[in-house]
């Protein structure tokens, strides 16, 4: 993404004077930024008691997070800059946002515990940031292994992590027993971000869909928009259910692709 400050140029009027850059290098910062004045938003609507509006900003946020970073390549505005003040963000809208609205909650009723929480998944979404940032300049990684995220995503972790408010929306009762098992969850999503887990991230599909798949896959997302418009809260928790579920078919497939690529070095060695 391109950054909106461009370089200063000295004249002769005593101060900088700043270039003039086209619209098109703002817009995915300027959708960096909603993307955190709705992360921040959502923590404010929690703490006021609003919590469905708060969920729903939080997953707002997500989602223009998600867009930015496309919107950039697209209009060929990606930078520096950007990239930096995207993970800014996605410490925001992945990890604080989540951790504070499900503790107005639900976790404030465990406690010091409910608290701890909270942070360690915060804390726990800014290391897999980081930990992915350092990954994409590794050149020992073998090129095979760029098909599968190290953790859970930070993305997918948030949405995860608000498990309980979902089934809290579906009339699981928040009181303080249910916040003790949910701040163990929130723990265990914690130790999801920062595990090894090979996760698969699907970007060995490549960005064309053979003509055949195009309207069933059409058909498949449509359907899902509709579930999710008209059963918000009972679709969300079970595509996090589904999500969880899918790990463990994502382990399976990672260690048989490692077999195979370990199989096919050992030959070209022979060769």
């Amino acid at each position: 993404m391109a950054g909106p400050f461009p370089p200063f140029e000295p004249h002769g009027g005593g101060g900088p004077r700043i270039r003039e850059i086209p619209l098109r290098l703002m817009v995915p910062n300027l959708i960096t930024v909603l993307a955190i004045c709705a992360g921040l938003s959502g923590i404010r609507l929690a703490f006021e008691g609003r919590v469905e509006t708060a969920v729903i900003m939080v997953l707002f946020a997500a989602f223009l997070d998600a867009v930015d970073g496309r919107v950039a390549r697209m209009l060929k505005a990606s930078s520096k800059f950007g990239a930096q003040m995207d993970s800014l963000a996605d410490i925001v809208n992945f990890g604080v946002a989540p951790a504070l609205v499900l503790y107005a909650y639900l976790l404030d009723r465990a406690g010091a515990i409910g608290w701890i929480a909270a942070l360690l998944f915060a804390i726990a979404c800014a290391l897999r940031l980081a930990r992915f940032n350092v990954m994409l300049d590794d050149p020992d990684r073998p090129a095979w292994q760029a098909d599968y995220f190290v953790g859970v995503p930070a993305p997918a972790g948030a949405a995860l992590v608000m498990l309980p408010v979902y089934l809290g929306f579906l009339g699981v009762v928040p009181d303080r027993p249910i916040a003790f098992v949910a701040s163990a969850y929130t723990l265990a999503v914690a130790v999801l971000l920062i595990s090894r887990l090979p996760v698969y991230s699907g970007k060995s599909s490549g960005s064309r869909v053979r003509r055949e798949l195009v309207m069933p896959l059409m058909l498949v997302v449509v359907f899902y928009a509709l579930l999710l418009a008209s059963y918000t809260w009972q679709t969300m928790a079970a595509s996090a259910i589904a999500y969880l579920v899918f790990l463990v078919f994502s382990v399976r497939a990672y260690s048989r692709r490692a077999a195979r690529e370990e199989a096919a070095a050992a030959k070209d060695d022979e060769d």
